[in-house]
């Protein structure tokens, strides 16, 4: 199977086979994220898809995992999605797992009955950048999606029996509009209640190109500047979503690359166990992860 460059895929699908249905993702908006900038965004043909799985059927005929990429599987029409998880499941009997990323329009856009279909038809979970709450943050970055629409998405997959795994990316709102981006992500997170949630810390490859952006953003927006936190800055934002989201059996992650401490527990049950760690970590540096070890 010969992919189109780059391809990108959760941490946890590391074990799972890839298809690309679509190249790109349909609402490549968003300031803060590089991934597909060099692609035209397309869906890819039915039948090229089908060959796909059918060429690899062959290959890996003992396949548990599926992860649909590129950025936007969801925009596909619901009888295509359809077409594509009923040919997977004939052709990989052992298939456990099928899953996708979203964005929020593909959620908005779609009924709860389409997406029940497609639960149903084998897409259990889907992996949903939030990024933030705030809605000032999100007009400013270019999200394309207010925390009520995102919201009002989430509660319909949830409706039609999907899982959820919700990102935020801390450091995004900058050190003017750090406290405002914690409360608004805290406050639309506990409206979601993800199964899964994991905080990436900004990573900005083109550094003096892309603050420079973010202040001409901020300024519209009107926060008064736009400054890139530090490494315990990033550790106090994520203190404060760790201290005030009210969710019963959310899975929480911090090991990404991008981040400079990893965490992982429950936070209905590790709370006091996560905020102690990173008490101890933001009073001591030193438990931190170099810059180096950041590089993706």
């Amino acid at each position: 199977m010969m992919y189109d460059p780059p391809l990108y895929r959760p941490p946890s699908e590391a074990d799972s086979l890839i298809f690309q249905v679509t190249l790109g993702c349909s609402n490549d908006s968003c300031l803060f994220c590089l991934m597909y900038k060099m692609k035209q965004f397309r869906v890819r043909s039915i039948d090229a898809i089908k060959r796909d799985i059918r060429d690899m059927a062959i290959r890996e005929p003992y396949t548990k995992k599926v992860f649909l990429a590129d950025g936007d599987a969801l925009v596909i029409k619901t009888a295509t999605m359809l077409e594509i998880l009923a040919t997977l499941k004939e052709t990989f009997p052992r298939l456990e797992r099928v899953t996708s990323y979203a964005n929020p329009k593909n959620l908005i856009v779609k009924s709860v009955g389409e997406l029940r279909e497609i639960r149903e038809a084998g897409l259990g979970l889907i992996y949903y950048g939030v990024e933030s709450g705030d809605p000032v943050t999100l007009d400013m970055v270019h999200k394309g999606s207010t925390p009520d629409e995102m919201a009002e998405g989430c509660a319909k997959a949830h409706e039609a029996g999907m899982e959820i795994s919700v990102t935020v990316l801390l450091g995004l709102a900058g050190r003017e509009g750090s406290r405002r981006h914690v409360d608004g992500t805290v406050s639309l997170v506990n409206r979601i209640k993800p199964r899964y949630l994991s905080a990436l810390t900004l990573m900005l490859p083109l550094m003096d190109e892309y603050s420079k952006l973010m202040q001409q953003e901020a300024a519209r927006v009107g926060q008064k500047g736009w400054t890139l936190i530090d490494a315990i800055e990033s550790l106090k934002e994520i203190r404060g979503m760790v201290a005030g989201m009210e969710l019963d059996r959310t899975i929480f992650r911090s090991n990404h690359a991008s981040n400079y401490l990893p965490l992982k527990g429950v936070l209905s049950e590790d709370r006091p166990r996560l905020l102690k760690t990173l008490d101890q970590a933001i009073s001591n540096p030193t438990m931190l992860k170099p810059e180096w070890l950041r590089a993706l």
